[in-house]
C-alpha cells in the first residue's frame, strides 16, 4: 500500500474531498490518502508516505523541517520544501523575464524596519545608499505603481500608489517586510491559472476587485489562451511547482505574469466555485496517485538553471554529481574525435 499524506491548516472543503477522491481512484492501485500525523521526528526514521501534499508548512516551521527530512527519506513532496524555502517573488520575476515571459518592471526595496528581536543598528546597514532615489525608482516603474511584499500572499500589505508622497506613506507601514515596487498594469482582462503538475494548466477568469472566480469558458481568445498556457508552463518548469496558481494581467493583448509564488493556493469550494472545486479535487487526486506510482525524485526540483544555461539538468551549478559527470566527459574521447572529425 502506498500512502499519500495531506498536510493542511484551516481548510474545510478541500481536505476531506481530496482524501476521499484519492481513496476512491487509487484503490485499484493500492494508493490511499490520509492526514499526516506528526509528534516529533527522529533523525533517520523511515518515510511514512510515498507522497505528501503540503499546504501549510510556510506557516509552521516544524512542518517545513519535517518535510525536508521526508524528502531525504524518499518521500515525494508537493511542493518541494527546499525550493519553497529559498524562493521569493523578486527572484521569480527576474527568472521569468529571462525566459521570455512578460513581467512588469519591478524594483526590490530596502526594508523600512526589522524584526524587534534582531539587533540592527545604523552600523549594520552601512552597505545601504541613503537617501533612496524614490523619484528615480518611480520614473523607472511608472506612476501609478504597486508596492507589495517580495515574498507573501493573500493580498496582504499591497498598496497602489500614485506619487512619491503616497509611496512613502505606504512604505512607512511596511516594517519589517521586504517590499517590491512594481509597474501597475492597467489590465482589461485578469486570469488566474490553476496548475497541476507543471504542464496541466487551467486558465480561469478572475475578478481581483471582487476576488471572485467566474465560470466563463469564452473569456480568452485562442491566441491569448495559448500564450498564457505556454507562459504558465514555462514558469512551473523553471520553478518546479506542481500545485500553484499563476496570475496574468492582460494589457493591449499581452499577458503580464504578476503573481506566481502561490505553492499553497486557495482550494476552498465557496471561493473557487463548485465547478472549479470539482475540477481541482479530481486533478489533484490523479496527480498524487501518478506521483505515488511513478514519481521521480528529480521532478519537483526547479529547472531554471538548466533552462537559462547556467547549470545541469535537474541539478545545481557546481554540484558534486555534475562536476564528476563533467570530468568523466572530458576524460573520454568524443564520438566526433573517434571518427576523426
Amino acid at each position: 500500500m502506498k500512502k499519500v499524506g495531506l498536510l493542511c491548516g484551516r481548510e474545510y472543503s478541500f481536505p476531506p474531498a481530496f482524501i476521499a477522491r484519492v481513496n476512491e481512484l487509487g484503490k485499484k492501485d493500492s494508493v490511499a490518502a490520509e492526514f499526516v500525523k506528526l509528534g516529533g521526528t527522529r533523525m533517520g526514521e523511515p518515510a511514512k508516505y510515498s507522497v505528501i501534499v503540503d499546504r501549510i508548512s510556510h506557516e509552521v516551521e516544524y512542518y517545513r523541517g519535517y518535510l525536508k527530512h521526508a524528502v531525504l527519506q524518499g518521500t515525494y513532496v508537493i511542493n518541494n520544501p527546499f525550493w519553497w524555502t529559498a524562493d521569493d517573488k523578486f527572484f521569480n520575476y527576474a527568472v521569468a523575464a529571462k525566459l521570455g515571459v512578460a513581467i512588469p518592471k519591478t524594483v526590490l526595496l530596502p526594508q523600512k524596519g526589522y524584526p524587534s528581536d534582531v539587533d540592527i543598528t545604523g552600523e549594520s546597514l552601512h552597505n545601504l545608499e541613503y537617501p533612496v532615489d524614490w523619484d528615480g525608482l518611480l520614473d523607472y516603474v511608472g506612476r501609478p505603481a504597486i508596492l507589495k511584499p517580495y515574498s507573501g500572499g493573500g493580498w496582504k500589505h499591497v498598496y497602489k500608489v500614485n506619487n512619491k508622497e503616497e509611496l512613502l506613506a505606504a512604505y512607512d507601514k511596511t516594517s519589517p517586510y521586504c517590499m517590491t515596487l512594481q509597474e501597475f498594469i492597467d489590465f482589461t482582462q485578469y486570469v488566474r491559472c490553476f496548475t497541476f503538475g507543471k504542464m496541466d494548466i487551467l486558465p480561469v477568469h478572475y475578478d481581483p476587485k471582487e476576488r471572485k472566480y467566474r465560470v466563463d469558458h469564452e473569456y480568452l481568445t485562442a491566441e491569448l489562451g495559448a500564450r498564457i498556457l505556454k507562459d504558465a508552463q514555462t514558469i512551473n518548469q523553471a520553478l518546479g511547482y506542481e500545485m500553484n496558481t499563476i496570475e496574468f494581467a492582460v494589457k493591449d493583448g499581452v499577458p503580464y505574469a504578476i503573481d506566481f509564488l502561490n505553492p499553497a493556493p486557495d482550494f476552498e469550494r465557496d471561493r473557487i466555485t463548485e465547478f472549479y472545486f470539482e475540477h481541482v479535487v479530481e486533478k489533484m487526486a490523479r496527480l498524487v496517485i501518478d506521483r505515488a506510482l511513478s514519481g521521480k525524485a528529480s521532478n519537483p526540483w526547479p529547472r531554471w538553471e538548466e533552462m537559462l544555461g547556467v547549470g545541469a539538468a535537474a541539478g545545481f551549478t557546481g554540484s558534486p554529481k555534475s562536476a564528476l559527470a563533467g570530468q568523466r566527459s572530458a576524460a573520454a574521447p568524443s564520438a566526433g574525435s573517434a571518427h576523426g572529425s
